[in-house]
């Protein structure tokens, strides 16, 4: 067969940049998000997209769905949702593990259509520790379960992933170029993929519930030992022990005049938690402040360790707390793990440039990178996506910097601002918006961000804090490359690929080949560009691929939105990368574990579709 299309100029520059586009998310070397703009800006200059258009990508269905959820989600945290269900998990297991497990992925998977995945798992992190610490097993025993569950349980509806709910976008402005004669492709229902969704779900439990014991033996930290803000936990995996002790500042000691941050640079110094000088107490002091005559200083470790360094530096040591008691009672201050996200803004930088005591209160202990423990001169230490921060702080401090998105906490701690009271009220306009989205006289989108408005107005969220919940990173990602999309389509690259790629593969190749091939593929693209990056561009090429062949149009697109948040075998899904840290994964058994689960999730998803669509 010949191929119809000639490569014209305006195809070889969109093709060329969906090239660039790949290069960039491979080598990391610019920021995804900074890769979409400059993308989008190439768009307009080259005039492929429309000066018209180029930016309604931002005020597009799927942005503004994405956008909701994420606030829908924080709506929902706030109320306190989580630690009910927590609790509930817990006396429905009756103490066996196997039935605590099923039940919480159920769960997690349960909610994860519902909102967005990186949200849900930042949302079940705590409740996982808390069982972990309740139940005496290792966290990496359910991170990887819940996160599987949450990733492949996404598809029951049409905003439960970005590649979903970018799907009827793209599917509406493939209209425009559609052949004479071929029928309208029309949008899909909110829970039109729910039978697929539910399979892929099953297909999880089953998997984890009968292979999970071998598949998760050895994997972590199998020792019983969970992060519970315990002292024997911090002690065993960072060498953080022993106890508080005041010690204070006399006129013949040497720290009289140097800052806190020399102080801790000393041979033999304990961490240095509080300082109280004059009439000023503060937790997780800066590192510039003074010491001074008479300042008291909050000291922790091993008895002996301190009582050296402060009779070598002549310093009255006290056990008992009268300066710091109020700041270090467990109920308002103590140690936690943070997980840093791959949309952190920390990525990149020194832990001295975040000044994290100065600008927020916290003082970091440590940080566990790939099962490494690091203490020595942490402050010269540059941040990656997956670290493990260790940290001090009074709760409320840590809370209000955690709503930030730069770190996700993983330790269970008293969370300030938490409104109990409301859950009724976030419950019942959750629901209605639920009913609403399944109407089809309105759009998902503004059923969505009507329950935004209710949560507004109800007083479960302050504006302030729905624009806290709002990942701009992603927001800015999706809705930059949203063009691209509609470049390839039309400008006549994807249906001059599918039309190249036809030639090329065996004639009368049945439909179901064809998107098995298109879901390998899309899988692949996301594992390098990620979900939205490979439905975007694959989306356009899948519907050419389908009305070339004599497939149908929907079909294939499906399950490109589907194959392209399937990823559940490296770090470049942002789920899987916030679990690496706490749950102790590395990538060898990232992808021992999660390689038969994609193959299986693709399996059940191709089967699934075309039942669908027969």
């Amino acid at each position: 067969m010949e191929t119809a299309l000639t490569l014209t100029t305006d195809m070889k520059l969109v093709l060329g940049l969906v090239v660039f586009m790949m290069a960039m998310f491979l080598f990391e070397r610019i920021r995804a998000d900074v890769v979409a703009l400059v993308v989008l800006m190439l768009l307009g200059l080259t005039r492929l997209v429309s000066p018209e258009r180029l930016f309604t990508g931002f005020s597009s269905n799927a942005v503004i769905s994405v956008i909701a959820t994420m606030i829908l989600g924080a709506g929902l945290d706030r109320t306190g949702a989580l630690n009910r269900l927590a609790g509930w998990l817990l006396r429905r297991a009756h103490g066996m593990e196997k039935r605590l497990l099923l039940l919480t992925t159920v769960i997690a998977g349960l909610n994860s259509p519902l909102m967005q995945s990186p949200a849900v798992m930042a949302l079940y992190m705590p409740v996982a520790s808390r069982l972990s610490s309740r139940t005496g097993l290792p966290l990496s025993r359910f991170l990887l379960p819940i996160a599987a569950a949450i990733i492949m349980a996404s598809g029951m509806t049409m905003v439960g992933s970005a590649p979903l709910i970018m799907l009827n976008d793209l599917l509406v402005s493939a209209n425009g170029n559609l052949p004479s004669g071929v029928a309208t492709l029309q949008p899909l229902k909110m829970f039109a993929p729910l039978p697929i969704g539910l399979a892929l779900l099953a297909t999880c439990l089953a998997y984890f519930h009968f292979l999970g014991d071998r598949l998760l033996e050895g994997v972590g930290d199998d020792s019983g030992v969970t992060p519970a803000r315990t002292q024997s936990y911090f002690a065993k995996t960072y060498g953080i022990e022993g106890d508080v002790y005041e010690l204070t500042v006399t006129a013949d000691s040497p720290l009289v005049g140097m800052s806190l941050g020399e102080a801790e640079a000393l041979h033999g110094a304990p961490l240095l938690l509080a300082l109280k000088t004059g009439n000023e107490s503060r937790l997780a002091p800066p590192a510039d402040a003074r010491i001074w005559v008479g300042s008291v200083l909050g000291a922790m470790g091993p008895k002996q360790r301190v009582t050296d360094f402060s009779q070598n530096n002549f310093l009255r040591m006290a056990t008992r707390l009268r300066e710091f008691g109020d700041l270090f009672n467990p109920s308002r201050a103590g140690i936690s793990e943070a997980v840093v996200p791959p949309t952190s803004r920390f990525i990149g930088k020194t832990i001295a440039e975040l000044q994290l005591r100065k600008q927020q209160g916290i003082s970091l202990l440590a940080v566990n990178r790939e099962k490494d423990v690091l203490h020595d001169n942490i402050r010269k230490l540059t941040v990656r996506a997956g670290d493990m921060l260790v940290l001090h702080s009074v709760w409320t401090d840590l809370a209000q910097a955690a709503a930030s998105k730069d770190f996700v906490v993983v330790t269970d701690y008293p969370k300030g601002e938490q409104r109990p009271h409301k859950f009724k009220i976030a419950m019942a306009i959750f629901l209605v918006t639920i009913l609403l989205a399944l109407s089809s006289r309105i759009p998902v989108s503004i059923a969505l961000m009507t329950g935004v408005v209710g949560m507004l107005i109800s007083g479960v969220l302050t504006m302030d804090e729905a624009y806290a919940a709002i990942s701009w990173r992603t927001v800015f990602l999706m809705a930059s490359l949203i063009p691209l999309g509609w470049a390839v389509d039309s400008t006549g690259a994807a249906a001059w690929v599918a039309g190249s790629a036809l030639d090329h593969l065996p004639q009368g190749m049945a439909p179901w080949l064809l998107q098995a091939t298109i879901a390998i593929l899309t899988a692949l693209f996301a594992i390098v560009i990620g979900n939205v990056g490979s439905t975007i561009v694959m989306v356009p090429l899948s519907i050419n691929l389908a009305l070339a062949a004599g497939g149908n149009p929907t079909a294939f697109a499906l399950v490109v939105a589907l194959a392209g948040s399937s990823n559940i075998m490296t770090v470049s899904n942002p789920v899987i990368s916030m679990i690496g840290g706490p749950g102790g994964y590395n990538t060898p058994s990232l992808w021992r574990i999660g390689s038969p689960l994609v193959l299986a999730y693709l399996a059940v998803m191709l089967i699934g579709v075309n039942l669908m669509f027969h």
